[in-house]
């Protein structure tokens, strides 16, 4: 089987985002959300999926994507057999003015000729309820109308409209722009306000890296993949998404094809723990207003995962689309937000410590919350003794997992620490007993023969998750022992490569097939903990090389051929390459003029 990447680079604002493929077609784009019906879909079903491309009239061309350096600013580079050429610049506007950030439902498209006059054709079919319907195109003197969704979808271009309605080819002989906005139209000039907004947004791209904390290791790779991470929050209401994408599969063949359009609360954590090294509060201070606004249910438990607009009810459909590449079903929608998945409560104590902890934050920007951190440490408390389904969300499997006790262990130690910072005793008292019984619950999950830690107690299995006990301090300083543990995984879920199986052992829908790229980077973190650095450096560089061209990565990867599958890109294994950047160069830490 040959390897397969996905050949698309993505553009946003943290209020949309946007896939456009290395042949100008934009296969993906919702709005005005993350999670709203899509506009172009072409990912999921090339007939109904509408498009929306920029091409020569003909098929023989060659082309080319990157990103101008340090933003979310792409370019795609297209050149004729004739060696005509033209660069097609995509871009979500975002910055900020008038005190607020600036971030329409607008994407741009410069064309800008580059050598000789290439004739192009420009395509723009969108679609409306999940590519049952194409939006009928009126045009009008500068623009296109096309009516059928809730809001005006409009293109405003300064190129011939009758051109785009009729798709006739023409000599691009100067820079033209295309404007689609999605509500509010643009009614300023097209030109001057293009390049304005193009200039403004490369500049609040840029600002923003230099005002990261970038570890020198390996910058290049951390700073796209922070940029990546950026966008998949949606500023509005601060709820970070796991992917943009919807439906691509695990595997071929394996129908594990899910929607990740949505805010998983333990993906956020490790995500806000990026920012936190990053250097960046705004986005952590964001998600807390997010977290502090979520609905619970009669007991005041959380959901595993919520819509960006905290709607809890996330019902699960299947689509007649074709699917990516034929695989099907398609869903929209997550079931999964009816499990119970009890690290959580953990997770969003340890992801809201920073808050606390950190002096930078002044006593009365979170004495509000007392509240709401008394409400999780007894959630810890209520699920103690509760079997879930465990962070791979098994749909008909419940166990005492070994990675919720973690959580409940790491929760405890957060709420400690905060409840010192806030002076409230009882809490401090509440949380160092469940810190104590959360180690005995892990305890549980020891194998003393393989001198392991099992997926649950009760079981033999080896999980990748536990590769956290590492990474997350549970054995403190004693080597040995966490050597020993993951001498244990590496036994029965190393993959070549350095790649790594979240677990082997059947589930609802079989054997897993694919490895999963943050158990992967997890690994890495681990060989750096327990002073493997060699074998952590090399393994960073392997694993580095499994992006696609545009350094993006997938949620797992086929260790036989290379392929990327899953959602993409995925924020957690872009997580998992920074967190092991970070780990590996805080244990160099040598003056960066040293080779």
């Amino acid at each position: 089987m040959e390897k397969h990447t996905y050949g698309t680079g993505l553009i946003g604002n943290c209020s949309y985002i946007a896939h456009i493929e290395k042949n100008t077609n934009i296969s993906w784009l919702c709005m005005p959300r993350f999670d709203s019906d899509f506009l172009f879909g072409s990912m999921l079903d090339k007939n109904r999926g509408g498009e929306f491309t920029v091409l020569p009239p003909h098929d023989n061309y060659t082309s080319r994507q990157e990103y101008q350096e340090n933003s979310n600013v792409l370019d795609t580079y297209i050149e004729t057999a004739e060696g005509e050429a033209y660069k097609v610049t995509d871009f979500a506007p975002r910055f900020f003015n008038y005190d607020r950030y600036f971030k329409p439902s607008m994407l741009i498209r410069k064309i800008q000729p580059l050598k000789g006059e290439p004739k192009i054709k420009i395509n723009c079919k969108p679609v409306s309820d999940y590519g049952k319907n194409t939006l009928k195109a009126i045009p009008e003197s500068n623009h296109i109308q096309f009516s059928g969704r809730d809001q005006e979808i409009r293109l405003t271009s300064n190129c011939s409209i009758t051109y785009i309605m009729e798709e006739q080819a023409f000599h691009l002989q100067k820079t033209i722009y295309l404007v689609l906005t999605y509500g509010s139209p643009l009614e300023a000039p097209i030109e001057s306000t293009v390049e304005n907004f193009l200039i403004a947004t490369l500049k609040y791209w840029r600002n923003w890296v230099k005002s990261t904390s970038i570890p020198n290791f390996h910058q290049r790779l951390v700073v796209r993949s922070s940029l990546v991470l950026k966008i998949h929050q949606y500023e509005d209401t601060g709820g970070i998404i796991a992917s943009s994408t919807s439906s691509l599969p695990e595997s071929p063949g394996s129908t594990r094809n899910w929607d990740y359009r949505y805010c998983w609360m333990r993906d956020a954590y490790y995500t806000l723990n990026v920012f936190n090294h990053l250097g960046h509060f705004e986005e952590l201070e964001r998600y807390f207003e997010y977290l502090q606004n979520l609905p619970t249910d009669k007991r005041g438990r959380y959901q595993p995962l919520y819509a960006i607009s905290g709607s809890s009810k996330l019902i699960e459909v299947i689509s007649d689309l074709d699917g990516y590449r034929g695989e099907k079903p398609v869903r929209f929608g997550n079931d999964a937000y009816t499990h119970i998945q009890n690290d959580l409560y953990g997770q969003v104590l340890v992801s809201l410590l920073p808050l606390y902890a950190d002096k930078r934050f002044v006593e009365s920007e979170k004495s509000h919350s007392k509240p709401f951190i008394h409400n999780l440490l007894s959630k810890i408390e209520e699920t103690m003794d509760e079997k879930d389904a465990g962070l791979w969300e098994f749909r008909n499997l419940k166990q005492e997992h070994c990675y919720t006790f973690l959580f409940h262990w790491a929760g405890s130690c957060a709420a400690i620490k905060i409840a010192e910072r806030m002076g409230d005793t009882e809490m401090r008292d509440k949380a160092l007993e469940l810190k104590n019984k959360a180690i005995q619950k892990i305890e549980a999950c020891y194998i003393p023969e393989r001198k392991a830690y099992a997926q649950a107690i009760g079981t033999k299995h080896m999980d990748a998750s536990t590769l956290q006990l590492i990474t997350m301090g549970y054995f403190g300083d004693d080597i040995e022992k966490a050597n020993n543990h993951l001498k244990a995984l590496e036994e029965d879920l190393l993959a070549k490569n350095f790649l790594f199986y979240r677990y082997k052992h059947q589930d609802d829908f079989g054997e897993p097939e694919t490895t999963f790229l943050i158990c992967a980077f997890w690994y890495i973190e681990a060989l750096a903990c327990v002073n493997r650095l060699d074998e952590a450096m090399e393994g960073f560089e392997t694993l580095s090389k499994y992006c696609n061209h545009l350094q993006l990565f997938s949620e797992d990867v086929d260790q036989h051929t290379g392929s990327q599958w899953g959602n993409f890109p995925q924020t957690y294994s872009h997580v998992g390459l920074l967190n092991a950047a970070y780990r590996i160069d805080k244990k160099l830490d040598k003056p960066n003029f040293i080779l």
